[in-house]
């Protein structure tokens, strides 16, 4: 292996700028996705209306930031990823401020729409623009650098939310956006360097996008039903899934014969590198997002708490993840990307293994000490996964490979939401809710451990970065 002996090249004054950039736009979409999910039950109050319709400012922007997920590639080569940037970010302020001052509930689940679509674009920006930069020398500690605001998304995004409603109006879950969004424009104003030449050739798929953006708003509205509480044969459900299914099915016919100029390059897959990696990280993320959609409801259904109390528990997974980011950043580049893989996954199912032992009886602490153990496997998985990702690719792919990483994780989430709450309500019917929530801890441990085998695959191109 060359990489034991390689001195991870320094992070100069311009990455260092790009890194600032990136982190201060990424921190405030990503935390919007956790921190209106306290707010539900003040929604319906504040606008006469049922729980049903608010879901809907929470789906609506999930809806709206998955779709918009496949233009980023497109978006970046025909406009510059600096101007991308921008336009994002001001598209999620404007919907930002249109969300505060809505003064019914269809207002508010629109101008979510319109904010939804603005975030979706920015992480995938912000990475592409980083994993250029950076080159293989540094690529996994810029990616620990921009893991951390996804970390902090499950930390502070309902403490935020809650300590919001507690002390302000629920309209200042959206306004606090704005001062910060904003500082992250002029950041980038000033540090980005401008958009290299545009290639005014790029033509938009347009076909691609009319299968390929639909299928996967398809695939996730019918997989966040389930999430809702609705049964999974449930009409929405399944004509969610099977349309959202057949139409990234016709999306990946279509692109296979276009290659470079479709939406999104499938062909990218045949790299096996890149392709071990996604399918690891579609099987881990859609583990570790079902449990994190399971443990609030574990601990309001068994325990009775509260939601504020319920999201301050999970608050350990994601400072367990930012104490191991950083040195996994670091060991990524001077050692070898798929030793905190190798590790940290065993971690993660470790502490996975433990949570099939929780019930009435187990106190805080322990719980909190679990969850922590599967931050810390989790701070070693993602940011070695991402910059390992790209060592196989030339740099023309990057853009596009980035999106269909992020379509990857976006699909893989909302399948493992869907997976583990429909075990669940199986074993709801047959047992008490404890040793429901224990079984199916079983089996997130069990789909967790299939992610270990496209890990494994790794090793056999270590050697060859």
């Amino acid at each position: 292996m060359t990489r034991a002996t390689t001195i991870p090249a320094a992070f100069d004054s311009a990455l260092r700028k790009l890194v600032v950039v990136v982190v201060l736009g990424a921190i405030m979409t990503i935390l919007d996705t956790t921190i209106t999910s306290v707010a539900v039950n003040t929604l319906g109050t504040q606008f006469h209306t049922s729980l049903t319709a608010v879901q809907w400012v929470l789906t609506g922007y999930t809806l709206a930031l998955s779709a918009s997920i496949p233009l980023t590639g497109w978006a970046i080569e025909r406009f510059g990823p600096k101007t991308m940037w921008i336009v994002s970010l001001l598209l999620f302020i404007t919907g930002s401020v249109l969300c505060g001052i809505a003064w019914d509930i269809t207002a508010l689940v629109l101008f979510r729409v319109l904010q939804g679509f603005g975030a979706g674009m920015i992480l995938p920006i912000g990475q592409t623009m980083l994993a250029r930069a950076a080159g293989p020398a540094r690529m996994g500690r810029v990616m620990s650098a921009v893991a951390v605001p996804a970390m902090l998304a499950p930390v502070l995004g309902p403490t935020v939310g809650g300590l919001i409603l507690s002390h302000l109006s629920w309209r200042w879950m959206f306004f606090i956006n704005v001062p910060l969004c904003a500082i992250a424009v002029l950041a980038a104003l000033r540090l980005l360097p401008s958009d290299p030449v545009r290639d005014h050739r790029a033509r938009l798929d347009l076909l691609g996008l009319t299968l390929l953006s639909p299928g996967l708003g398809a695939l996730v509205y019918g997989t966040s039903q389930v999430g809702g509480g609705v049964h999974v044969t449930d009409l929405r459900v399944l004509v969610g899934v099977l349309t959202g299914l057949v139409l990234v099915g016709c999306y990946v016919l279509h692109a296979r014969p276009r290659g470079e100029s479709a939406l999104v390059d499938v062909r990218l897959l045949r790299d096996r590198n890149f392709a071990a990696v996604n399918a690891m990280m579609f099987v881990y993320i859609g583990v570790l997002s079902g449990l994190t959609a399971l443990l609030p409801l574990n601990f309001q259904t068994v325990d009775h708490a509260s939601p504020l109390h319920s999201g301050a528990m999970v608050a350990p997974l994601g400072l367990g993840a930012i104490a191991t980011t950083v040195l996994t950043g670091k060991l990524s580049d001077k050692l070898s990307p798929t030793l905190p893989i190798l590790t940290g996954l065993p971690v993660a199912l470790a502490a996975i293994l433990a949570l099939t032992r929780i019930g009435s009886h187990t106190g805080d602490i322990p719980i909190m000490a679990m969850l922590f153990v599967l931050g810390l496997g989790h701070g070693m998985i993602m940011p070695a996964a991402m910059g390992v990702s790209y060592r196989t690719l030339r740099h023309a792919d990057i853009a596009s490979a980035t999106t269909a990483t992020n379509v990857g994780l976006r699909a893989g989430s909302s399948f493992g939401v869907a997976a583990l709450l429909v075990l669940l309500q199986r074993d709801l019917d047959h047992t008490d809710a404890a040793h429901a929530f224990a079984h199916t801890y079983w089996w997130a441990l069990a789909i967790g451990a299939v992610a270990v085998i496209p890990a494994l695959l790794l090793l056999r191109t270590d050697s060859h970065p």
